[in-house]
């Protein structure tokens, strides 16, 4: 309750503030120099007709608008300084420029009709925006339509799992966690608005806690990232970015719905922006409910049904000295537990109704088809405040970004006391970043910052525990410089981070019903107390930098270069567990003597951009220092160890028991692009991604079934045949189609050592898709409407990155196939309908 009542109450005072800003006077910010307003006209460039609904924007200032019917277009309250200015619009190449606001109030711009887009701003990880092919850091963004014509995913990171060099571990249609070049959990920092997202990375099942539908964009570093973000970003960075504000006098809004024919989804959501003189609101409502899913080899998965609700609201200002955004989010999940229990003879699905579970009854088909959560289950909350603002301060521009989170995760698995959780975990997350960038003086951009968090996890009121409660807190100043010398652009920097962890010591009753948290003062003389974790300290600090290049030759062709090390602290989890996670039937085991990992990553790639072809190649190899990662334990026999609740050996007890390791290892691959586009409506997209991921060992000979890393993916094939037709049929815009076929090689490189991983056979998919705006008379859209369709062909496949693969009773009959397959033919369809509550002008 008191999180709940401090986020109220930071809310009202900031609204308070932001709204007295707005209506009085603008707080004396630093470099107040306002010039007045840019205005211009966006037009084609082959028949100089206007292109309207045109987007201009400048991302350093999060500011921009779109152009009126005549293609117009004006922005007010521009502070001094040299800024990237973009201007995109559906079927034709971005434009980017940039521009000095103190010498230039005009600018004209004709777009030329493409299916590529070109000159693609990213802002993630540099110190100001920048084009993503100038860029030396290995980078890859998606806007909006992207994500508006990849709606059939059940949530924001399987809308992005497609991307060459990105997938995701997943444990059913609602969660999934990032993973890029084969590094994932804590390897990967999850970014909202440049805010880290903090919710227990280390768990297996559950997901990403951010509302996909309030996501507007998605910027990736495929590479260590450390630099500007500090420990766990050594695999690399997800920014999710919200809604930019609306065009000045504005109040747009949308109400979405999606519905999916496999689980039956209903995904809908209200939006709502407005926009008075810089004073900038926003608003999403969402809700996200689902059955459980099926594939034509398992019929309904039991278990895999969820109910996920959220709610986000923006408060800001964009003014001369610069803006600033507050941000309010809750996302709430109810999220089913499945664990593959079958029943020996006909393979239906059974569920767990005693706690001395001796026998389980087959699940009927009614339940399998109900939108109702069992009462084994899990609920994932997670309350977010954060501000981002931006000071214009002397030549350079000041960045604070604040941040707070409390997210919650209970586990409820007590079948007969279905409102006592297993799991309870209580995460407070505190995040600061604060960065300067400024110009040292003849074109080298400069960044001066220091980021980090502090952490304090709790226990409440439980029956198990895998985790101690603990307190962190990290530091890490930061320094980045760029310079473009012609042709050549060069960006390097250096970090220096420190982690300090606090693990407090625990202690367990056994005399209750269930397993408690033992609160006396005497645990040693107590009866039937044991101890669970032992007291922890432990500090770990480590250097980290990047230096790259990019050298264009023309505006055709280019290369680029770089080489990163990454810097990762252990995690609470593999440090200290002990104890089983319900969710992941694991029994996780730490090591506290565990040292931090480093990885050096090297990347290397060309870049070719013709009039009807474009082509890229990637290649990378990360040489990983003390790389952890969880190797099963076996019994007495040699066969995989399986525990009971308090760890005690039981053949067909329910948890696996998993120690985590160290050892040395090397992620190498590439991606490989290549694009034909004869006509400018139609082209035909193929990529190809490559992820090896080796155990070098500690010294010495490396077994076989130790050889390879888990949880590397296969290699990825996906070819694309599409058509887009931006100016459409009559009162049909941006009309497009596609139909794309994927191929999964066969895993045959995994970590086979005790069952870790197993054997996982190649696939191909179909997928499908069309939509396109429906407009008025006058071009303005009445309604928005995508259809996608996914494993056309119904296929039958596990992949390897599925963790159900491996979900399934302890002893499955000689030849049939153990575990869970994935969703099949799925075809989902969304509708946006747009409204303008915008005051019309006095006459």
């Amino acid at each position: 309750m008191r999180f709940v009542l401090f986020y109220i109450l930071s809310l009202a005072l900031v609204t308070c503030s932001l709204i007295s800003f707005a209506k009085g006077k603008t707080p004396p910010g630093p470099g107040d120099g306002t010039i007045g307003n840019i205005t211009g006209t966006v037009t084609d460039k082959a028949d100089g007709k206007p292109i309207i609904g045109a987007t201009i924007s400048i991302p350093d200032l999060r500011t921009g608008t779109i152009t009126d019917i005549n293609g117009h277009f004006n922005i007010n309250n521009l502070p001094k300084g040299v800024y990237l200015v973009q201007v995109s619009y559906i079927g034709y190449s971005t434009y980017t420029e940039k521009v000095d606001f103190a010498k230039t109030t005009v600018i004209n711009v004709q777009l030329q009709a493409s299916t590529i887009e070109t000159g693609e701003v990213v802002i993630t990880g540099v110190s100001k925006a920048t084009e993503i092919k100038r860029d030396p850091v290995p980078m890859v963004a998606v806007g909006k339509n992207y994500i508006d014509q990849h709606s059939a995913s059940g949530n924001v990171i399987d809308e992005i799992a497609n991307l060459p060099g990105v997938s995701a571990v997943t444990t059913g249609p609602n969660i999934s966690k990032p993973y890029i070049h084969g590094l994932g959990y804590n390897r990967v920092v999850t970014l909202q608005d440049g805010i880290r997202q903090e919710g227990q990375q280390w768990g297996d099942e559950h997901g990403i806690e951010i509302d996909q539908n309030s996501i507007d964009r998605v910027e990736i570093i495929k590479g260590p990232a450390s630099l500007t973000y500090g420990p766990d970003a050594i695999g690399g960075v997800v920014n999710m970015l919200t809604s930019p504000p609306v065009p000045e006098g504005k109040i747009l809004g949308s109400l979405t719905g999606i519905y999916g024919t496999n689980n039956g989804l209903i995904n809908t959501s209200l939006k709502l922006q407005g926009n008075d003189s810089g004073f900038v609101w926003g608003a999403v409502l969402s809700n996200k409910l689902a059955k459980d899913y099926q594939d034509p080899h398992d019929g309904r998965v039991y278990a895999t049904n969820f109910q996920e609700k959220d709610a986000r609201v923006m408060l800001g200002l964009n003014k001369s000295w610069g803006s600033s955004y507050l941000n309010a989010s809750i996302f709430d999940d109810m999220q089913a537990i499945p664990d593959g229990s079958r029943d020996s003879l006909t393979r239906q699905f059974t569920k767990q109704i005693t706690e001395a579970d001796t026998y389980r009854p087959i699940v009927p088909a009614s339940e399998l088809n109900s939108y109702s959560i069992p009462t084994l289950h899990q609920h994932v909350q997670l309350y977010r405040i954060y501000d981002n603002s931006t000071f214009v301060l002397g030549a350079g521009s000041l960045a604070v970004n604040l941040g707070y989170e409390y997210s919650h995760r209970r586990e409820f698995t007590h079948p007969e006391d279905g409102t006592i959780p297993g799991l309870n975990l209580e995460l407070a997350t505190y995040t600061y970043d604060v960065k300067y960038d400024f110009d040292l003086g003849k074109g080298y951009e400069t960044t001066l910052g220091v980021n980090g968090m502090y952490q304090n996890n709790t226990l409440g009121y439980s029956t198990d525990f895998p985790i101690p409660a603990y307190h962190q807190f990290d530091i890490g100043p930061f320094f980045v410089v760029k310079k473009s010398f012609g042709k050549l652009d060069l960006e390097g920097g250096l970090r220096y981070d420190s982690r300090s962890f606090s693990g407090q010591a625990a202690y367990i009753d056994t005399a209750t019903t269930y397993p408690t948290l033992y609160t006396g003062s005497n645990p040693g003389s107590t009866p039937n107390v044991t101890q669970q974790f032992s007291a922890l300290n432990k500090t770990f600090s480590g250097v980290s930098g990047s230096f790259g290049g990019t050298y264009n030759f023309s505006d055709k062709f280019l290369i680029k270069g770089n080489i990163a090390r990454g810097f990762r602290a252990p995690s609470i989890a593999e440090l200290s567990a002990n104890g089983p996670d319900p969710g992941s039937q694991i029994y996780h085991v730490g090591n506290s003597s565990f040292k931090p990992e480093y990885g050096v990553q090297e990347d290397i790639g060309a870049f070719l951009t013709l009039p009807n072809v474009s082509a890229s190649a990637e290649v990378f190899r990360n040489s990983l220092q003390n790389y952890i990662f969880q190797e099963q334990l076996l019994d007495a026999n040699g066969n995989a160890e399986r525990v009971n609740a308090d760890g005690s050996p039981n053949p067909t007890g329910q948890y696996s028991k998993f120690t985590y390791v160290q050892t040395k290892a090397q992620i190498q691959g590439g991606e490989f692009s290549l694009d034909i586009h004869p006509w400018p409506w139609l082209h035909f997209e193929n990529s190809l991604t490559l992820t090896y991921g080796t155990n070098l060992g500690t010294g010495g000979h490396v077994p076989d079934s130790l050889k390879y890393l888990p949880f590397i993916p296969p290699a990825h094939s996906h070819s694309e045949l599409r058509g887009t037709f931006a100016k459409g049929f009559s009162d049909l815009r941006n009309v497009y189609a596609f139909v794309g076929f994927d191929h999964f090689d066969a895993q045959n490189h995994y970590l086979s050592a005790y069952g870790t991983e197993t054997y996982t056979g190649g696939y191909n998919l179909i997928s499908a898709g069309i939509g396109g705006n429906l407009v008025n008379s006058a071009g303005k859209k009445i309604v928005e409407i995508f259809i996608e369709g996914t494993n056309l062909g119904n296929v039958n496949y596990q992949s390897n990155m599925s963790r159900l693969k491996y979900f399934d009773n302890p002893t499955v009959p000689a030849g049939l196939q153990p575990g869970i397959f994935n969703m099949g033919r799925n075809v989902s369809f969304k509708v946006v309908i747009p409204f303008d509550l915008s005051p019309h002008p006095k006459p």
